[in-house]
């Protein structure tokens, strides 16, 4: 610690220590003494600034988070992407958090919107776009902003049922569960290969998988209580082969804990398996069984394209898929080529059947007056 020893002047006493700024800098366990410079002072104050913003950056966003939760009922993860990408626009606001808030103007958002979205696909536009509307709603609800700035941001282009569910094909979906149950002699193919039967099985998404408790199934009855979005709670049949898959996990690998989550870690033991580990257990499954690259979601689209090539109907297919609206599932139409069909029409130059020279001149024919027919 540095300090100035101030004499009296004219030979007077001491009048005491005054402490001075220094920088201390270490070197092989001496330390060097001197004034701190004007730059090096700005930048200390500027760095303590940053560290303010930060925390208020963050206090902000740990509101954010609750606010989603009560007033919107969001799923954990979902709330977790959208304070991710908030973030993200926070930081691109010029300025301290507070007085950038405080002078957020329209120009500025749409701004942020337009440079975030180069080079980046539609699903990456559209998540920050829901983000940052929900974002600018919570703080003009809580006063931050004085302006209604979510309409500000632009909607990406894009149709909503413009792409084709992709679907797994039936030979490699059997040989990625044929090599997943292969390996159940250990105690982490067995937990891998009950959840990849609930995914490929029952089209539970990976939160739901995740979510999944103890409590949850009805052994006797023979269901399970799926907890999907907007916390809706429905029950589905539970097949003898996922069932079996859970039973040997339960009975020959799940690590004792306090945990009522069904999937837990193996190191450390007993920690509930969130839903980013539900993703790698299905490209760790495709990369032994020597297949492409599969998403989680995608077993649940091949599900619904498998019910429809057996004859279910779309409102079967949104039942077991639990979507909330009918347009949901209307995506699914595409791929169902059974109903698409009969709405092929024939190819230029053939004869479909049922359309030839004697079907088209019976066609023209009229009834004789007063016959039956």
């Amino acid at each position: 610690m540095g300090a100035w020893l101030v004499s009296g002047l004219g030979g007077g006493r001491p009048r005491g220590i005054i402490l001075a700024t220094c920088a201390v800098v270490c070197l092989s366990g001496g330390a060097q003494f001197g004034p701190i410079s004007q730059e090096e002072e700005m930048h200390q104050e500027g760095s303590a600034g940053q560290v303010a913003d930060d925390a208020a950056v963050s206090g902000l966003l740990a509101e954010f988070a609750g606010w989603l939760d009560r007033q919107r009922g969001l799923a954990p993860v979902t709330v977790h992407n959208y304070c991710w990408n908030s973030e993200q626009f926070l930081a691109a606001v010029p300025g301290p958090m507070l007085v950038s808030l405080d002078l957020l103007d329209a120009g500025t958002v749409t701004g942020f919107m337009i440079e975030f979205c180069r080079d980046r696909n539609t699903n990456s536009a559209k998540s920050m776009a829901r983000s940052v509307r929900s974002f600018l709603r919570f703080a003009h609800a809580t006063g931050r902003t004085s302006a209604e700035l979510w309409g500000a941001v632009p909607s990406s282009a894009g149709c909503r049922l413009a792409s084709l569910p992709k679907a797994v094909p039936a030979a490699d979906l059997e040989r990625l569960l044929s090599v997943a149950g292969g390996a159940c002699h250990t105690v982490t193919g067995r937990r891998n290969y009950a959840i990849l039967l609930l995914l490929a099985r029952l089209g539970l998404r990976r939160g739901e998988v995740a979510a999944l408790g103890l409590d949850d199934i009805d052994w006797r009855a023979g269901e399970i209580t799926v907890v999907g979005k907007g916390d809706r709670a429905e029950r589905l049949p539970l097949p003898v082969e996922p069932g079996e898959a859970l039973v040997a996990w339960l009975r020959n690998g799940r690590p004792e804990c306090d945990t009522r989550r069904v999937f837990t870690t193996l190191t450390p033991p007993g920690q509930p398996l969130s839903s980013g580990p539900i993703g790698h257990v299905v490209r760790t499954a495709c990369r032994n069984a020597g297949l492409e690259r599969i998403g989680a979601h995608r077993l649940r689209h091949t599900l619904a394209s498998a019910m429809l090539r057996a004859g279910a109907s779309l409102p079967e297919v949104g039942q077991v898929l639990r979507h909330r609206s009918m347009a949901s599932t209307m995506i699914y139409a595409k791929v169902d080529e059974v109903a698409l069909r009969p709405l092929a029409r024939p190819w230029p130059g053939t004869t479909p059947p049922g359309s030839g020279p004697e079907d088209a001149a019976r066609g023209l024919t009229r009834p004789w007056p007063g016959s039956g027919s």
